[in-house]
């Protein structure tokens, strides 16, 4: 078991802390508690990525229209497709600032489109959400959320929401609880990877953050809300599943 505990810290970039060790050492058959992980940690000389403070900023302070709250914080949403939730934050390379735009399905969490660019424009943004609908072809209706930010008040990114039918959502000014699961995403990124690297160039960092999305979030790491599946794995079991319903 030890030698499992050193395997699974070094396969997650040692990201885990004792509950995801415990559910991982659960998922291999050894029924293990987490009092016992955290020995089995403390045995094997584990150690966790301890958490940095970041800062979230959002230019909200413009005279374009907003959206009402129609979201009101219910997050768990089970059919997919049916709210997503969307934002933005930067992330410094010697090169200069990169801005990541990503939108995430509520149903899986997962991270289903996301833009990278050295400008924080509307352009950013509606990338972003034309990928999502060329990659989920979503229904009228779709509620998209996000906070009150001036490039999701863009006549650009409000035209698109009405040429498809979406319904636009944004949270109360200064409320990040609004878009918590978009917030949670951004602290496990920069937690987990951003504030642990040193970026030279935009480049590398795109490439990095990439892979971080694909490789990592979406198809491996394990999430709690999902019951401790990946949100690739959460789809890929609960679409037979609904199916068959």
């Amino acid at each position: 078991m030890l030698q499992w505990v050193k395997n699974i810290a070094e396969f997650s970039d040692n990201t885990y802390g004792e509950r995801r060790i415990q559910k991982a050492l659960n998922a291999l058959d050894f029924p293990v508690g987490r009092r016992r992980t955290a020995q089995l940690m403390k045995e094997a000389n584990v150690w966790v990525r301890y958490k940095k403070k970041y800062k979230a900023t959002t230019n909200s302070d413009h005279k374009k229209p907003v959206y009402d709250n129609e979201l009101k914080q219910d997050f768990d949403v089970q059919p997919p497709n049916q709210a997503w939730v969307q934002d933005i934050t930067y992330i410094w390379a010697s090169e200069g600032w990169l801005y990541l735009a990503v939108i995430i399905d509520l149903y899986s969490r997962k991270v289903v489109a996301w833009s990278m660019g050295s400008r924080m424009k509307a352009q950013l943004v509606c990338d972003a959400l034309t990928m999502a609908i060329w990659q989920r072809k979503p229904k009228a209706g779709l509620i998209i959320h996000s906070d009150q930010g001036i490039q999701y008040a863009s006549h650009q990114y409000r035209r698109i929401l009405r040429l498809h039918k979406f319904v636009g959502s944004m949270s109360k000014k200064g409320c990040c609880w609004d878009n918590a699961v978009a917030e949670s995403f951004f602290g496990s990124l920069k937690q987990e990877r951003v504030h642990w690297r040193n970026y030279r160039t935009r480049y590398t960092t795109q490439q990095d953050v990439l892979n971080y999305i694909t490789m990592w979030y979406n198809s491996q790491r394990m999430h709690s809300y999902l019951n401790y599946q990946s949100p690739n794995e959460f789809e890929r079991i609960d679409k037979p599943l609904k199916e068959a319903a």
